[in-house]
């Protein structure tokens, strides 16, 4: 079967756009890495901008290195020019993107910046044009050809903008040692807010969190079960260890075997000893996957010293979103 122009075309532009990321690879040196350091040291935002195509990508970089932790806007360059070059400080650092690096709007903001002190890097493919030129850093893109076919839509260099963008942040990202708890803390909504709660957030405490000692009858445990409208109840010890776990499966299974005696015995002779448990700094996802393998509905909370805080309930996991 003929291969159709349009498949033929496609094919092509994915080439070209492939062709122009890779070709980045080479360009990752020094200037980088000093465009990274700059960024980590930076006092006051990291600003992106652009006009038009690239303005868009601009757009999406700010986005990634602000939920990557990094102070970070974008500034509309032909509103820069208008009154909104104000929100600009000296102890900015300002990313501008233009392939040819003659985008009027853009070239209009150089003196600005320079005037102000504002340290500049330019995402350009065009290292000896007005933006390179009044750069503090260039970083090459190296697009010699656009994959529109009239070589004039803006595609393979938005590409390697948008490649470049991302190896920025995620490098920033690394540097400044941002973990999965941060990025937990500004994703609270969403799947990826869900996926990396933290258990003490979501985790049951005071009246909600039945504990009992050790010599708690089974009586008692279960009145204290009842109350706190959980499955089961946390058995500790005097300075508050864990110690084991009383379900209403264990009720169940020893009324059957024993009978209605066991009321009256200590609580920690019919219970599950050394049960799993985790620490509430832990996420949700990994308390989930713990219940899920062992098939158990509530998981006891601890500190650093294995002292019990709280209780997780599948109930509370599916409350949060998570199963």
């Amino acid at each position: 079967m003929k291969t159709s122009n349009v498949i033929r075309l496609a094919k092509e532009v994915l080439r070209i756009e492939a062709l122009a990321i890779s070709r980045l690879r080479s360009r990752i040196g020094e200037d980088f890495e000093t465009v990274v350091e700059w960024m980590a040291e930076c006092k006051g935002r990291v600003i992106l901008t652009g006009m038009g195509k690239p303005g868009f990508i601009a757009r999406k970089i700010a986005a990634t290195m602000a939920s990557t932790g990094t102070p970070t806007f974008f500034l509309h360059p032909a509103e820069a020019v208008h009154g909104d070059f104000g929100m600009v400080t000296s102890k900015d650092l300002v990313i501008a993107i233009s392939q040819s690096g003659e985008s009027e709007e853009i070239v209009r903001l150089l003196p600005l910046l320079k005037k102000k002190g504002v340290k500049l890097v330019a995402l350009t493919s065009v290292p000896g044009s007005s933006l390179g030129k009044n750069a503090d850093k260039v970083l090459d893109l190296g697009v010699r050809r656009e994959a529109c076919p009239l070589n004039l839509a803006p595609s393979a260099s938005t590409t390697a903008s948008l490649a470049m963008g991302d190896a920025l942040a995620l490098s920033l990202l690394k540097k400044k040692g941002f973990r999965s708890e941060d990025f937990a803390e500004l994703h609270p909504a969403g799947s990826l807010g869900r996926r990396l709660l933290k258990v003490g957030e979501i985790m049951r405490t005071g009246k909600a969190n039945p504990l009992v000692g050790v010599k708690t009858t089974v009586r008692q445990a279960l009145l204290k079960i009842t109350a706190s409208r959980a499955g089961s109840c946390t058995i500790v010890d005097a300075r508050g260890k864990l110690v084991g776990v009383f379900t209403d499966g264990d009720l169940r299974r020893h009324l059957k075997s024993k009978g209605e005696k066991i009321l009256s015995r200590p609580v920690a002779q019919l219970a599950t000893l050394k049960p799993r448990y985790i620490q509430k700094e832990k996420l949700a996802e990994e308390a989930f996957h713990i219940m899920e393998s062992l098939r158990i509905d509530e998981l006891p909370v601890v500190d650093k010293s294995r002292r019990v805080v709280g209780l997780l309930d599948v109930q509370d996991l599916m409350r949060a979103g998570r199963v």
